[in-house]
């Protein structure tokens, strides 16, 4: 593609950009709200996890988001800017030494804990 289409796409793209999403960044455990539609109503519906990766795309940026549950690992991915998603809150930030945290997926228990940042 030519500067010029890639520009002409950006430019259509920008009006669909959330511009209220905290900064978020690999280890951060995050609490992030989906809209679900069941039948005629809609309800939000909350999801926790540690994001293992986050592919960076304009608009099409999307986060990987692990969870263990019941003694399962699950991990989601979410487009961030999807206006499905209705909130997005940071419960904690770790400190990492990685690009993608897919070490997390063979690790169970205390091996999964990641060190916390505490920011000033």
């Amino acid at each position: 593609m030519t500067k010029n289409k890639i520009n002409i796409i950006r430019n259509i793209e920008k009006t669909y950009l959330k511009k209220n999403l905290p900064i978020i960044n690999i280890g951060d455990s995050i609490r992030i709200g989906l809209l679900i539609q069941e039948g005629s109503r809609e309800r939000v519906q909350f999801s926790e996890g540690v994001i293992i990766s986050i592919n960076n795309s304009y608009l099409n940026t999307t986060i990987t988001l692990r969870r263990v549950f019941q003694g399962i690992g699950v991990e989601k991915v979410y487009l961030i800017h999807s206006p499905r998603i209705t909130s997005i809150e940071i419960i904690r930030k770790s400190k990492i030494r990685r690009a993608k945290l897919y070490y997390l997926r063979n690790r169970s228990g205390k091996a999964t804990r990641l060190k916390q940042k505490f920011t000033k």
